[in-house]
């Protein structure tokens, strides 16, 4: 019986030696994955173990999906299929320049984050009046967008990209996250920080529900990979296109976080100015720095002086400043955008 389910479970998967653009033409249902693979596996039972230790009885369940989310209401975690393999790892860091969750630290990171969800949803912690005290009405319409402030210590930090401040709902899940890590010291790097309030408030919400199971058990698993008929290509369009939409968004945020929409006096100089006087030493160094195409780099520039025409910006402070923040601004989006050779994607 075990000889022929490992002869099955190896036709199952003989997609692993098909070439990227043959992968793609693959049905998501037709891949036949699990969650055996070994890190998947090995990074819940830590967080099961974690969730162990603190006293808490709810154990978040886990199914595959097309990428990380836990759904409103649901008390689990759905994981991106490329997890499940390390031939998908490789498809994922081939086409998007990087897996998310693809190593062990990451991965128990976002595990977390996810897991501060599923059980806000288990045990309903937002309607409870403390909850909505610290974090905020979890009932605010989600951003597509938004404005994060980088010095702000109203907020712990965890994911990245001051993530806790999307919505009430992620400085929630952020915080979490923080919280149940083992050796986070919490207590002492966040004691001068008015996130530590929030950090507190959830080691009450969590002594609140210590050793109660969750009123909340369903065992919904929203969008599973094997009923998904879509084809990794079609998937990988998608995504990209979405990558694209952000990428521009983040270039809109980032010049207006650098630069002034507001006349800050009647002499200061336009971003736009600012950014075309000093627009060819600008792309000479971040290409040499980067490695990149001296043409790639300047069409992201002339993306940046485009856009901080059409919003209006002006330079804030002095000009040298605003020259070496332009740079580092030109860095960061070359870097973004230089996504490399990927395999054709068929219509």
């Amino acid at each position: 019986m075990a000889s022929e389910h490992a002869r099955s479970r190896r036709r199952t998967l003989s997609w692993t030696r098909l070439s990227d653009q043959a992968l793609l033409e693959l049905r998501f249902r037709d891949l036949g994955l699990t969650l055996r693979e070994a890190n998947i596996r090995r990074a819940v039972q830590r967080l099961y173990r974690e969730l162990e230790s603190r006293g808490i009885r709810f154990r978040p369940h886990i199914w595959l999906s097309e990428e990380w989310f836990t759904p409103d209401g649901v008390p689990g975690i759905a994981v991106p299929f490329y997890l499940a393999h390390p031939r998908l790892t490789r498809l994922e860091r081939h086409i998007m320049h990087e897996a998310e969750g693809g190593n062990s630290r990451e991965l128990m990171r976002i595990l977390r984050h996810e897991a501060g969800h599923a059980l806000d949803n288990a045990y309903r912690l937002r309607r409870r009046k403390r909850w909505r005290e610290v974090f905020g009405p979890a009932s605010l319409q989600y951003p597509v967008r938004y404005k994060a402030r980088p010095g702000s210590r109203r907020y712990v930090h965890h994911l990245g990209e001051w993530y806790a401040q999307a919505h009430p709902t992620e400085d929630f899940a952020e915080t979490f996250a923080v919280w149940l890590a083992p050796r986070s010291g919490w207590r002492k790097s966040y004691a001068d920080w008015p996130a530590f309030r929030k950090l507190q408030a959830v080691d009450e919400l969590m002594a609140e529900v210590r050793g109660q199971s969750p009123p909340v058990r369903n065992r919904a698993r929203i969008e599973p990979l094997e009923s998904n008929t879509r084809t990794l290509g079609q998937y990988y369009r998608r995504k990209l296109a979405r990558y694209r939409r952000y990428r521009r968004g983040l270039a809109d945020a980032l010049l207006q976080w650098l630069f002034s929409a507001q006349r800050p006096r009647r002499d200061a100089l336009r971003a736009a100015t600012l950014l075309r006087t000093h627009q060819k030493a600008l792309i000479a160094s971040v290409s040499r720095e980067l490695g990149l195409a001296r043409y790639s780099v300047q069409q992201i520039m002339r993306m940046l002086i485009e856009r901080s025409d059409t919003l209006n910006l002006y330079v804030r402070g002095g000009r040298r400043d605003a020259v070496r923040n332009s740079r580092w601004l030109l860095e960061r989006l070359a870097d973004l955008y230089s996504q490399g050779k990927t395999p054709h994607l068929p219509l």
